[in-house]
């Protein structure tokens, strides 16, 4: 199910999120395929397409999250939110260690989402220290 998005309410969400992926903060200056936009709440859960629901996403991410608005917390049967760009700060929920690349989450929401979202597979971290080699990743 989807909906168009104007050219006009894309380009603000891409200034708004800064042309990173408001999920894992990749930039999308690196990429061949453009970011997509994410419902952040999904039309399939009565989500709107306006700009208060919309986030900026790279492919890895939004093809992971999908629709889901939840998932099971790491090492327990916990049924929690995902990470939510519009209402949450990335800061409180995910810590980035430079020296393996990899995120880690600080709260039950950025644990669920580091784990759904594959944050820290293999190919992610290795595009991550390039990056951060780079000095082009910056998660804030």
């Amino acid at each position: 199910m989807s909906e168009k998005i104007s050219k006009s309410l894309r380009a603000e969400v891409e200034k708004r999120a800064g042309s990173r992926c408001e999920y894992c903060k990749l930039p999308q200056t690196f990429h061949i395929i453009p970011f997509q936009i994410d419902h952040v709440i999904s039309l399939k859960h009565d989500g709107k397409t306006v700009k208060e629901n919309l986030a900026l996403a790279c492919l890895s991410c939004n093809l992971y999250k999908g629709t889901d608005i939840a998932s099971i917390a790491p090492h327990s049967s916990d049924i929690v939110g995902l990470f939510n760009p519009r209402i949450h700060n990335w800061q409180e929920h995910f810590d980035l260690h430079l020296a393996s690349g990899r995120i880690g989450g600080k709260t039950p929401e950025g644990k669920a989402t580091v784990a759904l979202l594959k944050f820290n597979s293999e190919e992610r971290i290795l595009e991550r220290l390039h990056l951060v080699e780079l000095g082009e990743y910056l998660p804030v």
